[in-house]
C-alpha cells in the first residue's frame, strides 16, 4: 500500500508525536510506503518558515529525501477542477489546498492519510486514513 501524508500528519512526525511515529514505523516495517504531495509539503514548509523552526525545517527537508514528494502534473490539475466542480455543485467545498492534495491521492491510487477526514470525506473515489484514532 502507498500512502500519501496530509499536512497535519507530517506535522505529527515533525514534533515527534509517538503514536503516530509508531504508527509510519509499523507501516514500513510491513512494506507499505509513503510520500509527500507537493502542497502539503508546502503547507509544512510555509508554517516552519514563519515560525523560524529551523530544526523541524531540516527534519522536513530529511523526511522528504527519504520518501519523496509527489511533484503537481496536468492530470492533477484536471482532478482537482473535476473534484471542486462537484464539490461547488453540492455545496461542499473544502480548502483548496486539501483538493490538489487529494487530486494527487487519487491520481496515484494512494490512501491519503489524515487528521481532517471531515473535510476529505466529501470528496469521490479518495480513500482515507486516519492514524491518530
Amino acid at each position: 500500500m502507498m500512502y500519501a501524508l496530509d499536512a497535519n500528519i507530517i506535522s505529527y512526525l515533525l514534533r515527534g508525536n509517538d503514536s503516530i511515529i509508531e504508527k509510519w514505523r509499523y507501516e514500513r516495517t510491513i512494506g507499505n510506503q509513503s510520500t509527500i504531495p507537493i502542497v502539503a509539503y508546502y503547507e509544512v514548509k510555509r508554517g516552519l518558515i514563519a515560525s523560524k523552526a529551523t530544526t523541524k525545517l531540516k527534519a522536513l527537508e530529511e523526511l522528504c529525501e527519504a520518501i519523496g514528494i509527489i511533484e503537481f502534473t496536468i492530470q492533477d490539475a484536471d482532478t482537482s477542477s473535476s473534484i471542486y466542480g462537484k464539490l461547488k455543485v453540492n455545496g461542499n467545498l473544502i480548502d483548496d489546498a486539501d483538493i490538489l492534495i487529494a487530486a494527487q491521492a487519487i491520481n496515484r491510487g494512494h490512501t491519503l492519510v489524515t487528521n481532517n477526514a471531515k473535510h476529505f470525506d466529501r470528496v469521490d473515489d479518495l480513500d482515507i486514513v486516519n492514524w491518530t484514532e
